[in-house]
């Protein structure tokens, strides 16, 4: 009797188990990463192509050389599918145009109203000189239930598993003479430790990507399905498998960039499109660009100085052996005037991989990052991409250079670091005035708009700076701050990042970002008036709906506030010791943990700590005047990107 009731539980597990497992959809639709309606017998979509449905776990599932076979397969009857509808229409298939395997999707809203921009530059003189910044409407619901936050994975970022070869190189010398020269090949998989040198690994794991994958068709807004820049190396085709080639003293430096930094670098992108970031952007360039490859092996040794408490000559030689390995490959190339675009992308990194890594006090100079930039600014003329990226106006769904987009956003920030006008500013004034997108958003996560009023703020503040009279000033700032007020969104459009299940809502998350990059555009604007006061109310009530603002983007190690080191730098040096950005600040500073001490947030952490110093002091004096944080950087001798 109790071998039957234990064989009838047994039985019950096993549905329930079958039941649960086939909720998160068949096999096949899992395969191709798409929504399945879990139809009885055959789901909607395979009966449509004619693909076998499968909700029993299949043999080939567990093998990748099975799996990937399985997936060539599908695609292969879905590529005969679609030319046979196309034919039974009548529309003429081309040779060199397969049919696209993956359906369009809507872009996040962008808010257009579609009125130009008129040139700070040309403003009429007969504008009133009364200033009005519109403050922030309250849109913010408190009502809101509070996030919920999925469970982590082995690592942070929630990536789907992949795999990477690591080739080393060893050499052996006998009295300086080259002799046995030996490569071996060890696979990296992102769920586990890489084996040593020639021993063998492992069998995979797929509990936990058959937990990602269920919990990806869950999701309330669906990542983008489509490439959104035009990558310098293409996309790879999720069969292939990187090969990066490094030296034996160097494997522990990739391993860890993969493991601890490749995550940290593109957060934006890889919440809009997953995967993105590593697969066409980081792995590629790894894999085919030596002076790349030298600059992420750099920046692994200073994360793990930083973050590992690592002292000594050992990792301080690393980081100068392939700082140096990097300049040098630069160099090289840019004597010979040849591979300008893979120059282009190891610059771009020299310049903004450091803003992941690296603390205030960590005593290793470097060579500037606006030096690095000069470079980039011939590299782009060169490759002729700012013209590109005019072409694309008025062109839907245009896909962006995506070295482009970085090298705008860079470069747009950058300027309000330096006080300079932006070296691309006429670029982004032809893309606001005819309202076109360069990416920057599905990059970075502020929409266009902004960005481009930014750009407009610095080179007002750089024509300031060279004693702009102060009529004419004011004119331009009320005209611009118009201008952000245009690009308001409606009553309630800031939401909680979330979805229900607690995955990331990527558009939400824009809007919200934006919300914040626009708050932080109108402090940087009013900073520009004459005989600025951050104690004038409308100041104050900028800098409190700034931080009210950020209660909608997600905190935490796994979180954006990152992301948003300018929006926090601008608002914060604004702020008054009874803000409520100061709370809000530190207490997010302390949800980041180890996280807030390094890279560019912990070096504007430090930033605002002097700036703060000196300006409450002067304030409790009785002295209103503010002291600019670029000053106080000036004076402490820093010189870093904070983006």
């Amino acid at each position: 009797m109790v071998g039957t009731t234990n064989a009838a539980n047994a039985a019950k597990q096993a549905a329930a188990k079958m039941h649960r497992r086939s909720r998160t959809g068949c096999f096949t639709c899992r395969l191709r990463r798409k929504k399945c309606d879990e139809g009885k017998s055959s789901c909607r979509a395979c009966k449509h192509l004619g693909l076998k449905c499968e909700y029993k776990r299949p043999m080939w599932w567990s093998n990748n050389e099975q799996r990937r076979g399985q997936k060539d397969h599908i695609k292969n009857i879905i590529k005969r599918t679609k030319l046979n509808e196309k034919s039974a229409q009548g529309v003429p298939i081309g040779t060199n145009t397969p049919p696209s395997l993956c359906h369009s999707m809507q872009t996040a809203d962008t808010f257009s109203d579609g009125i130009a921009c008129t040139r700070a530059q040309s403003v009429d003189s007969q504008n009133s000189l009364d200033y009005n910044f519109n403050p922030t409407p309250d849109f913010y619901n408190s009502s809101m239930p509070p996030p919920m936050f999925a469970p982590s994975f082995t690592h942070p970022g929630h990536f789907a598993p992949y795999e990477i070869d690591i080739k080393t190189e060893t050499q052996m010398f006998i009295n300086d003479i080259p002799t046995r020269r030996d490569s071996t090949i060890s696979t990296f998989s992102h769920y586990q430790t890489p084996p040593a040198v020639g021993h063998a690994y492992p069998t995979d794991n797929w509990v936990q990507q058959d937990y990602f994958e269920s919990r990806r068709e869950s999701f309330a807004e669906e990542p983008l399905d489509f490439p959104a820049f035009e990558f310098a190396h293409g996309c790879f085709s999720p069969s292939h498998q990187p090969m990066i080639q490094v030296e034996e003293c160097d494997q522990h430096l990739l391993t860890h960039f993969i493991e601890n930094v490749m995550h940290t670098v593109y957060p934006v992108l890889e919440a809009n499109q997953a995967g993105s970031a590593r697969a066409d952007v980081i792995l590629p360039a790894l894999e085919t660009n030596k002076a790349y490859l030298h600059c992420c092996l750099s920046v692994a040794a200073l994360h793990m100085k930083t973050t590992q408490g690592l002292q000594g000559d050992e990792i301080d030689n690393d980081i100068y052996r392939n700082r140096y390995a990097t300049v040098q490959q630069l160099t090289d190339s840019l004597f010979r005037d040849n591979d300008h675009a893979q120059t282009l992308e190891a610059t771009l990194g020299m310049i903004f991989f450091p803003c992941s890594v690296g603390r205030l006090d960590d005593g290793l100079p470097d060579i500037p990052w606006h030096q690095h930039f000069l470079a980039v600014q011939s590299l782009v003329h060169k490759l002729e991409l700012p013209a590109q990226m005019v072409a694309l106006n008025g062109q839907p769904h245009s896909q962006p250079p995506f070295n482009m987009t970085l090298t705008s956003w860079i470069d747009i920030l950058g300027a309000t670091m330096l006080g300079r006008t932006p070296s691309f500013a006429d670029t982004y004034r032809e893309k606001l005035i005819a309202d076109a997108s360069s990416g920057l958003a599905e990059l970075m996560g502020c929409e266009d708009r902004i960005m481009y009023l930014i750009s407009e703020i610095a080179c007002l503040e750089a024509l300031k700076l060279e004693n702009m009279d102060d009529v004419q000033l004011c004119q331009h700032i009320q005209l611009l701050g118009e201008q952000i007020s245009l690009t308001e969104p409606p009553h309630g459009a800031l939401n909680h990042a979330y979805s229900g299940t607690g995955e990331i809502l990527p558009r939400q998350l824009r809007k919200n970002m934006t919300a914040i990059y626009r708050l932080a555009a109108r402090i940087y604007l009013c900073s520009l008036v004459p005989d600025y006061d951050r104690t004038q109310p409308t100041n104050v009530n900028l800098v409190s709906a700034l931080s009210k603002a950020m209660e909608y983007i997600p905190a935490g190690p796994h979180g954006f506030d990152r992301s948003l080191v300018w929006p926090l730098l601008v608002a914060g040096s604004a702020s008054l010791p009874s803000s409520s950005f100061r709370n809000m600040f530190s207490d997010r500073a302390l949800q980041l943990g180890e996280s807030s001490n390094f890279g560019s947030f912990g070096k504007m952490k430090e930033l605002l700590s002097e700036v703060w110093l000196i300006n409450d002091d002067n304030l409790a004096k009785g002295n209103k005047q503010s002291v600019h944080w670029r000053d106080t950087m000036h004076q402490k001798g820093w010189d870093f990107l904070l983006i």
